[in-house]
C-alpha cells in the first residue's frame, strides 16, 4: 500500500493560513461598514421617516 508522503511543516503552514483567512472573512462579515457610514446611512433614514411624518395627515381631516 502506497501512502501520500506530505512536508508537516507545510500542510500546518496551510492550515495556519486557511484559518487566518477565515479568521479575517468574519471579521470583515463582523465590521461591514466605516462608523462614518453607517452614521451617514442612519441620518438618511431618519431624514425619510421626518419628511414622511411631515406629509401625514391628522386623524382630525379624515371625515
Amino acid at each position: 500500500m502506497a501512502a501520500d508522503i506530505i512536508n508537516l511543516r507545510q500542510a500546518r503552514k496551510r492550515k495556519r493560513r486557511a484559518d487566518k483567512a477565515a479568521r479575517a472573512a468574519e471579521n470583515r462579515a463582523k465590521s461591514g461598514r466605516t462608523k462614518a457610514d453607517r452614521t451617514r446611512e442612519q441620518a438618511r433614514l431618519d431624514k425619510a421617516a421626518h419628511d414622511l411624518d411631515g406629509h401625514r395627515r391628522g386623524d382630525d381631516e379624515r371625515d
